[in-house]
C-alpha cells in the first residue's frame, strides 16, 4: 500500500508555490506512516519521499511556506510530527525551527473557558475530536524533547475536556464535536454536542490517545487517566463493530440504516488504536480477536489489487466537518463523497498493519528495494 501510494502521488504533495498544495495534516499523516514503516522495513525511498514532501514546505531558515499562524488552525500542527521525525533522522536545524514555530502557535491559540483549544479561529468555542489528534501528540512529543514538563498537564486536560463534554454514556461513543457557547446551528442547545457519532471523528480521537501515551511520562499522574479514557473509548468502539463483517460504519450507531456504509478510514484507525493499545499493554486481551477480525475485514473487503499490481484502499469518506452548511445530521455524513486511496485512510492502514504485525508476532516485512536486489 505504501509503495502504491507513493507511485500514485508522485510529486503531487510537494509545495509548488501559491497555487500548489498547502501545508496539510493529511500529508503529514501519510509521511509519518512512511517513516514508521521505515523503522520496521528500512527503505530509503520512504525517508526520501517524506523529506521531499514535508521538506519542500520548509525554507532553510525554518519558515513554513503556506502556513498561517494567525489562522490558529489546530490541523496545522499535525505535520509537526513528521517534522520532528525528520529532524531526528536528518539533523537539519530547519526542521527543529519549523517545529518550534508550530509549538509557538499554542501560546496564543484561542481556548474555551476551561482551557480546551478551539479547533480553528474561525470555529469559535468549538472542540472537535479531530483536533485531539492534530495537536496533542505533537504537543506532547515537543514537550518531551524541549520542555517544559508543565505542558503535560495541559495536554491531559485536552482529553479530559473532550471526553467530559462529548462522551455519551448510553452508546459508549463520543459525539463529533462540542460547542461551549451553544451558538452553532449543529449544537444541541442543552449539551452543546453535535448530533451524530462520525466514524473517523472517533478514529482521530482513539489514535490521539494511543499516540500521546508514547510521550506522557510514566510517572505523570495524568497517564492513568488517559489510559482509562482509552479503555472506555475502545469499549464503545468494539460495541459498534459490525457483527457480520468486522468493520465499522460511517455513522457508527446506525449500522444497516439506508445510505450508511462500511467505511475504510475509521476502520483502519480503530484497528490501529486497538492493536497499539494491546501492544503497549493499555488494553486487556479480550480486544485482540476483535482487532484481528477488523484488520482481516479491511484487507479482504476494502482493499483491491489494481491493474498495475498495486494496492488500493476503497470506501474512504473524503471529508467531513461542521458549520458552513454542514449540519452534522445523518444525511450530511452520507452526502460527503466516497473515494479510494484517501491519505486519511492509507496512512492509518499502514500504521494498523505495523501494529497488527507486532500483535500477532509476524516477522518484519522485507522492503521492496531489498527484494529487488535478491537479498532476503
Amino acid at each position: 500500500m505504501a509503495d502504491s501510494q507513493i507511485r500514485r502521488e508522485g510529486d503531487g504533495l510537494k509545495w509548488k508555490g501559491d497555487k500548489g498544495p498547502k501545508w496539510d495534516y493529511a500529508a503529514g499523516l501519510f509521511t509519518l506512516s512512511l517513516l514508521k514503516l521505515n523503522e520496521c522495513a528500512p527503505d530509503p525511498r520512504y525517508v526520501e519521499f517524506s523529506d521531499n514532501v514535508i521538506g519542500s514546505f520548509i525554507a532553510p531558515d525554518g519558515t513554513i511556506r503556506s502556513y498561517k499562524r494567525e489562522d490558529f488552525n489546530i490541523d496545522s500542527l499535525n505535520p509537526g510530527k513528521t517534522t520532528l521525525a525528520l529532524w531526528k533522522l536528518k539533523g537539519q536545524d530547519r526542521y527543529r525551527k519549523a517545529a518550534a514555530d508550530l509549538r509557538d502557535q499554542l501560546k496564543d491559540h484561542p481556548r474555551t473557558s476551561e482551557g480546551g483549544f478551539w479547533h480553528k479561529r474561525r470555529y469559535p468555542s468549538q472542540m472537535w475530536l479531530d483536533g485531539l489528534y492534530m495537536g496533542s501528540p505533537f504537543y506532547a512529543e515537543y514537550a518531551g524533547l524541549f520542555g517544559p514538563a508543565d505542558d503535560f498537564d495541559d495536554i491531559v486536560n485536552q482529553f479530559r475536556l473532550m471526553h467530559r463534554h462529548a462522551y455519551d454514556l448510553r452508546s459508549g461513543l463520543h459525539y463529533h464535536a462540542w460547542n461551549e457557547d451553544r451558538k452553532q446551528d449543529w449544537a444541541n442547545p442543552v449539551t452543546g454536542t453535535s448530533s451524530n457519532f462520525w466514524g473517523r471523528g472517533l478514529g482521530w480521537f482513539s489514535m490521539a490517545l494511543v499516540d500521546v501515551l508514547d510521550f506522557i511520562p510514566t510517572n505523570d499522574p495524568g497517564r492513568i487517566e488517559l489510559i482509562g479514557i482509552l479503555q472506555k473509548t475502545c469499549e464503545g468502539i468494539v460495541r459498534h463493530q459490525d457483527q457480520s463483517t468486522g468493520l465499522w460504519w460511517q455513522v457508527l450507531d446506525q449500522g444497516g440504516r439506508e445510505g450508511n456504509y462500511l467505511e475504510a478510514t475509521a476502520s483502519s484507525m480503530f484497528v490501529y488504536s486497538l492493536a497499539k493499545g494491546l501492544n503497549r499493554g493499555y488494553l486487556p486481551g479480550k480486544f485482540k480477536p476483535l482487532a484481528i477480525r477488523g484488520y482481516s475485514a479491511i484487507v479482504h473487503r476494502l482493499t483491491r489489487k489494481d491493474a498495475d499490481g498495486g494496492a488500493s484502499l476503497t470506501s474512504c469518506c473524503q471529508v467531513a466537518g461542521l458549520g458552513n452548511g454542514r449540519d452534522g445530521s445523518y444525511a450530511y455524513y452520507l452526502r460527503e463523497p466516497q473515494v479510494a486511496n484517501d491519505l486519511k485512510g492509507v496512512g492509518p492502514f499502514i500504521l494498523a498493519g505495523l501494529e497488527m504485525q507486532r500483535l500477532i508476532c509476524l516477522p518484519a516485512p522485507v522492503s521492496a528495494s531489498i527484494q529487488n536486489t535478491g537479498n532476503q
